[in-house]
């Protein structure tokens, strides 16, 4: 089977996913020349990788981008061609000269989070489109399935369930560079991390921590993504001395480091599709507590992960912060199953191999 792959963003889902299919199946990958020329070490070298000068949505060389994208295709004379994202604009242009190399696309979201102003700068029409155009799409669980079928009027039968895969690369970066936990010993550390905009909830731990008093002591709450920022909700904050701000973009070494220095790691969500946190927290053997929205519980609850709770109900966090802490016996079970969650059920070669299968059923169905 001859396959190629086109990922530009998320980053870390198309370096796990590639890494994942590549070692039961030859790859090639089409990706952006820029977000990843210095994250080669990280795929496999047995990955085919092209890099191209991708230009930005509003950029005027995007035509001849995708004439040059489309020569390649018609070179390399693909099987099956898998875009991992349905957020490139331009790439809609380009999908009807590959026919009939069939197409199939991963939508990581079904509708547009309230509040992230990155998607919004796309046109709804886009994404919407690029669905339309693929023969077939994959989202990472089955209420996405429900709600991909709803949103995008695909037929269930088009649509495939492929798990996110763990993202090891932080975690493999952090053994590289001997880095080890700094956190004060006496301290417990609470992380929320990622782009931080209305929908990640960050009202809702501000609320809880303010709740939680001195039920856990040492308690320091790290809030680091760039996005909305988090002192604009100061006067929701119980002890505002508690909390490590970091309202930027996060390089790669300090993103190792925060996951090594966190005890607990919360994704508050009011709403969510699926999250790229737990995959990194569960390579560093970190426990969760997540609320009940989107595949959050699906990916947290069976596998005894962490804790879930409500959205939106900052008496239920705080208490479930507490909990964490103050159960060090549940906190080590929670981290060691996330670690075997990591490396087993949502490893990137377990979900490479489900997905070389899927494209095996896809062509023998094409």
């Amino acid at each position: 089977m001859n396959l190629l792959l086109i990922g530009s963003e998320p980053v870390d889902y198309t370096i796990a996913f590639a890494n994942g299919v590549a070692a039961n199946m030859p790859v090639t990958l089409v990706a952006p020349r820029a977000r990843f020329a210095a994250l080669t070490e990280a795929l496999d070298p047995a990955i085919d990788l092209i890099l191209m000068d991708w230009p930005r949505h509003r950029s005027l060389a995007n035509p001849a981008f995708l004439a040059r994208l489309t020569r390649l295709i018609h070179q390399r004379k693909p099987d099956l061609i898998h875009l991992l994202s349905n957020t490139a604009l331009w790439l809609n242009l380009a999908v009807p000269f590959w026919r009939p190399i069939p197409l199939l696309t991963t939508i990581h979201d079904t509708r547009l989070h309230p509040g992230d102003r990155d998607t919004a700068t796309l046109p709804a029409w886009a994404p919407r489109l690029m669905v339309r155009q693929s023969r077939d799409v994959v989202v990472h669980g089955e209420s996405l399935r429900d709600s991909a079928a709803a949103t995008f009027h695909k037929p269930a039968e088009r649509i495939h369930v492929l798990p996110h895969p763990a993202m090891p690369r932080y975690a493999d970066l952090a053994r590289a560079k001997g880095l080890a936990r700094r956190a004060p010993d006496d301290s417990f550390t609470v992380l929320l991390f990622g782009r931080v905009f209305a929908y990640k909830g960050l009202d809702t731990l501000l609320r809880a921590e303010a709740l939680l008093g001195e039920r856990v002591p040492g308690l320091r709450i790290v809030v680091a993504g760039r996005g909305d920022d988090p002192m604009a909700l100061r006067d929701l904050m119980g002890r505002p001395e508690r909390y490590d701000i970091r309202h930027r973009f996060i390089e790669d070494p300090e993103v190792a480091q925060l996951f090594l220095d966190a005890d607990l790691v919360v994704l508050p969500y009011h709403e969510a599709s699926q999250s790229g946190v737990l995959p990194v927290a569960a390579t560093f053997g970190k426990p969760v507590v997540v609320t009940d929205v989107g595949e959050l519980r699906a990916s947290v609850e069976p596998h005894g992960t962490g804790l879930v709770v409500a959205p939106n109900d900052p008496a239920q966090l705080a208490d479930a912060i507490a909990q964490m802490a103050q159960d060090r016996d549940l906190l080590a079970r929670c981290g060691a199953r996330a670690r075997a969650w990591a490396d087993g059920v949502v490893g990137p070669e377990i979900v490479g191999a489900q997905a070389h299968q899927l494209y095996a059923r896809i062509l023998q169905r094409v």
